[in-house]
């Protein structure tokens, strides 16, 4: 009821005394008191409904909200659900909180309340309603013996998404360069591979293993045709040292940091940052996907993502070691020779056989998270036979179009070639060449990422500082966009 119809209501009542013109001042200053009393009591009435209806929005606002709490049994029932529609238990939350809020109150009668939970994608609305007649003293006498207050309250929460992360790991033979100049430096002082046109010590895909990868003739001493790059880059050119399987930091003195052990121990750094912000269980899953000239599954997408990096079999092991997949020639599920973004932008593509929104456990959203140095290069080598131009050029960003188009977010981490000190002529200038395209690299990789999904990273800490950046941008977006 409004003022205005109180108001009108107290007027009917003091008409008849107005009219009257008889009697003492004291007499009508009694009526004209009448008309008074009853607005302030109108007043008192009005206020004490007001006071009702603060608590039971009360009871409302803390149903609401807690009817989509992170922990309450409406939000994980509704995490669960594949579906969009009503969540029964959360309804039922709502109510059960409300009528506890309310527990012993009194001074309301005809009490109606309704509750609704829904889930529509990724998000959660609860609307509480309700609806309570509270008793008038004095409005009574204008013909209002209660009053109806009423309220409702929304409260929304966003689930979380249900994402699977591709990540595409660069292991061509640019990704066996030391990590820093510093260890640069390190691997060229020890390094006998290919003395003969490496007088300063190699520090450029000089990482092979394999026996006859290079020619007695061409190193600094007999080393029985094995190229000793990588080798000795897992002790640091201490004989007496056990080689190490993965070099987790620069300047560590059992080993020489490559760039493919930076990005192993990002990608470790990752998963615990992806395990640790999960918010129920298998929210992510993560898959490797390291690649030369072919696109190779080495751990396929798991919702196991917390397992030691010191135990064989888990993706944490697997990451750690990422760089004992550096091209090395022996590898036939990733090819040997150059870096194939022609062939392995397409085969992520169809790998990635269906793109959902996120909302369920069997329709999940899809990120492909690309690191590289963003070199193409077209030569292949197999046996020791070599094919196609050797000489580095940027990548066809066109490629990531077609993952794009699916509604696939292609984010990428750009680690930047560190500039080969010493070049050389060898090997049809392909040191002058790496060289030469290091400036035009960054536009071509931004163009193949999604909008806002391009990072760089200069140094070992960089990369694992970017990854982590690239997945919560992730988390971000998945929530936006559905």
């Amino acid at each position: 009821m409004t003022w205005s119809r109180v108001l009108q209501r107290v007027a009917v009542v003091a008409l008849p005394f107005n009219n009257n013109k008889s009697g003492s001042i004291a007499v009508i200053f009694a009526i004209a008191c009448v008309p008074l009393i009853i607005s302030i009591g109108c007043a008192v009435d009005y206020a004490q409904a007001m006071r009702m209806r603060g608590k039971l929005q009360a009871a409302a606002d803390a149903a609401s909200v807690g009817a989509v709490a992170s922990k309450s049994p409406g939000y994980i029932a509704a995490t669960g659900m594949s579906a969009d529609g009503v969540v029964a238990v959360a309804r039922t939350d709502a109510l059960a909180i409300f009528n506890g809020n309310i527990s012993g109150l009194t001074g309301y009668n005809n009490l109606l309340t309704t509750t609704t939970v829904t889930k529509v994608g990724l998000q959660l609305t609860s609307t509480v309603q309700f609806s309570a007649s509270v008793t008038t003293t004095f409005m009574k006498l204008v013909g209002y013996p209660t009053l109806t207050v009423n309220s409702t309250s929304v409260s929304e929460a966003t689930l979380p998404g249900y994402l699977d992360f591709y990540l595409m790991l660069d292991v061509s033979g640019s990704m066996g360069l030391p990590s820093t100049n510093s260890e640069q430096t390190r691997l060229a002082a020890i390094n006998p591979d290919n003395y003969s046109q490496y007088p300063n010590g190699c520090t450029f895909a000089c990482h092979f293993t394999n026996a006859g990868a290079c020619s007695n003739s061409t190193q600094k001493y007999n080393t029985n045709n094995y190229c000793m790059g990588y080798s000795l880059s897992r002790t640091a050119g201490n004989s007496g040292n056990t080689a190490v399987s993965n070099c987790a930091s620069p300047g560590t003195g059992a080993c020489i940091q490559l760039r493919a052990d930076a990005v192993g121990y990002a990608v470790s750094q990752l998963l615990v940052t992806a395990n640790a912000s999960a918010k129920i269980a298998n929210q992510y899953r993560v898959g490797l996907y390291p690649f030369i000239q072919n696109l190779y599954t080495y751990f396929a997408l798991t919702s196991s993502i917390n397992g030691s990096p010191s135990n064989a079999g888990t993706i944490n092991y697997a990451a750690a070691n990422l760089a004992s997949l550096l091209d090395t020639g022996v590898n036939s599920n990733l090819g040997s020779g150059g870096t194939h973004f022609e062939n392995v932008l397409p085969a992520m593509n169809t790998l990635i056989s269906s793109v959902g929104t996120g909302t369920a456990w069997n329709n999940t959203l899809p990120y492909v998270f690309l690191v590289t140095d963003g070199a193409q290069n077209n030569q292949t080598q197999w046996g020791g036979g070599w094919s196609g131009n050797n000489n580095a050029t940027v990548m066809n960003s066109t490629l990531c179009a077609s993952l794009k188009n699916r509604g696939i977010v292609v984010a990428i981490l750009y680690i930047p070639y560190q500039t080969i000190q010493n070049p050389t002529s060898f090997a049809n200038n392909e040191d002058y060449a790496v060289n030469a395209i290091i400036p035009n690299i960054p536009a071509t990789l931004q163009a193949c990422a999604s909008p806002n999904f391009f990072f760089t990273a200069n140094t070992p800490a960089d990369i694992t500082t970017a990854l982590n950046a690239m997945f919560n941008q992730a988390l971000v977006t998945a929530h936006i966009t559905n």
